[in-house]
């Protein structure tokens, strides 16, 4: 058995790839294809993806999907229907409307904003199981970005354990998905390094020492506007249609399926720290990381992975 690397940049971001198997190389080949597909059918931001094809014929007719987007467009609709969750997958008009992260990013106006906030509920989505259809109503729009790297973690990683491999890491641009052993011959645990935010008081990255797990970061650092002084990071309240204030500055999930990592992280991110903590502590399957500028915060169980 021989471990083996790649790394690639899609979706927006750095992916990078090591597996053990015997034929190593080749299965990486296969998993840079099925990452292109991925990246066809779920992006937001492509005018030819599957997703796309959904938005543009808003209001018009209903769209018959792959059973993957499908499933996650059913998932983050479940998701975003809570009222307290801060999860929105039909959010796309307004995170079109800033694309914060992208060379056309703007502020809107107050006007435009209001506007949009009357095209983004989530109840807009309807969904057809026994086609696999989608409908939008018109002026609405599903952006996935919140999920669909967890989401096609999983599906990478589930793929490879069909083609025998039985350990490797994913990464895609800080989602981190590891199975089996590491390389290292001396322990059978990953080590997987939480960063911490440039503007925390305290430097001391967490280090968590997993097996056959998720670790999802989210945090307000990693793409912002600056307009006028003004300083707007990309984690847009979907109740407000202006970016989440909060004292946070990061929060990391730990779990079995990385899009659950992805899910919970949108869904808590605008809440205060405590809040999060408290809810991640009811919730079953998960355990948190929350970071301010003053403070970091733990799960209840999340000490043992550290």
């Amino acid at each position: 058995m021989v471990w083996s690397k790649e790394q690639v940049r899609l979706m927006g971001t750095v992916i990078d790839m090591m597996i053990e198997h015997e034929e190593p190389i080749i299965l990486l080949h296969n998993c840079v294809e099925k990452l292109r597909s991925y990246e066809k059918r779920f992006s937001a931001n492509s005018q030819t993806s599957e997703l796309m094809a959904v938005n543009l014929q808003a209001g018009q007719k209903n769209i018959k999907v792959h059973s993957d987007l499908f499933e996650l467009i059913k998932l983050g609709k479940e998701h975003s229907l809570p009222i307290e969750s801060y999860l929105n997958i039909a959010i796309g008009p307004l995170t079109q409307a800033w694309h914060i992260g992208f060379e056309d990013a703007r502020v809107p106006s107050q006007t435009e904003i209001a506007s949009l906030l009357k095209t983004i509920d989530p109840k807009r989505i309807h969904l057809n199981e026994l086609d696999k259809s989608v409908f939008l109503e018109k002026g609405s729009s599903i952006d996935l970005g919140a999920l669909a790297k967890g989401y096609i973690a999983d599906l990478m990683v589930a793929d490879l354990k069909r083609k025998q491999v039985t350990s490797g890491i994913i990464n895609l641009g800080g989602n981190v998905l590891v199975f089996g052993n590491p390389p290292n011959e001396n322990r059978d645990e990953w080590y997987i390094e939480v960063q911490v935010p440039e503007q925390a008081q305290s430097k001391e990255p967490f280090l968590l020492k997993v097996r056959d797990k998720s670790v999802v970061t989210s945090g307000v650092y990693e793409r912002v506007l600056t307009k006028d002084g003004q300083i707007y990071h990309h984690i847009i309240n979907p109740n407000t249609g202006y970016p989440v204030e909060t004292d946070v500055l990061s929060l990391t999930i730990l779990s079995d399926k990385s899009v659950e990592g992805e899910i919970w992280t949108t869904r808590l991110f605008g809440k205060k720290a405590e809040e999060m903590i408290k809810e991640i502590n009811h919730t079953k399957g998960i355990e948190g990381i929350v970071i301010t500028k003053t403070m970091s915060y733990l799960s209840a169980g999340i000490k043992k992975y550290l």
